[in-house]
């Protein structure tokens, strides 16, 4: 199925099926998986949902920076801002995503981009600026969250302004564009909605210590270089 039939490419090339690129670097794709979503929530909990997608993403090295639930084409879905390290362990990858699950299956929105030559200035500008205590902060979703990419605060938005040049800055304000311009399939948009049949009961604070984590690999679907 082509569950996405339209967005707003403006600035992008296709590479291939599905991939764009722009000359800034960004990499767009789309991808449809006809799967049961591996969502370890019902998005109507997005506290719970949150905090499991920030422990799957650090188990696997990598960092979530922000989650939250919103609407892709008038349909439920939930944003995810990732970062991993590059394949070579130089600099970051920063990954975008929207996924909109239905019952058995799923599309994604992705845009990302990685660091060039230049790493690590925006992260030594905003610690200067706010002072090691200020910087370094446990995870906004789960004080049991740790491993993988530590948060910080030079990865929020606030600072996007002052680093327009930024891959994070690109990958978070293409994707806010783009997201309001998705046009869904309407054999896409009548399936069944996503509801799991499980789902944790325990608040975030609440997780048993020591416990290990489920490895959702969600980010590693699609491209990741």
């Amino acid at each position: 199925m082509t569950a996405i039939t339209g967005m707003d490419l403006t600035g992008f090339t296709e590479r291939e099926a599905g991939v764009w690129t722009d000359e800034r670097g960004l990499v767009l794709s789309v991808h449809f998986f006809d799967l049961v979503p591996d969502l370890p929530a019902p998005l109507d909990r997005p506290e719970l949902l949150r905090h499991a997608l920030a422990r799957s993403v650090a188990a696997a090295g990598a960092g979530l920076i922000e989650a939250g639930c919103g609407e892709v084409g008038s349909l439920p879905a939930v944003r995810q801002l990732v970062k991993v390290r590059r394949p070579d362990g130089h600099g970051q990858v920063f990954i975008g995503s929207w996924t909109v699950p239905r019952a058995g299956c799923s599309t994604v929105v992705k845009v990302q981009a990685g660091e060039g030559a230049t790493t690590g200035l925006r992260e030594a500008v905003v610690l200067d600026q706010v002072g090691p205590a200020r910087y370094f902060t446990p995870h906004p979703y789960g004080p049991d969250i740790t491993g993988g990419l530590p948060h910080h605060a030079a990865d929020a938005e606030e600072w996007d302004a002052r680093f327009p040049d930024h891959p994070l800055t690109h990958v978070r304000t293409t994707l806010a564009r783009i997201t309001p311009t998705v046009v869904l399939h309407e054999g896409f948009t009548s399936l069944p909605p996503f509801a799991p049949d499980t789902a944790p009961d325990a608040p975030p604070d609440a997780s048993a210590p020591g416990e290990p984590p489920a490895r959702r690999r969600w980010f590693r679907r699609g491209r990741s270089d």
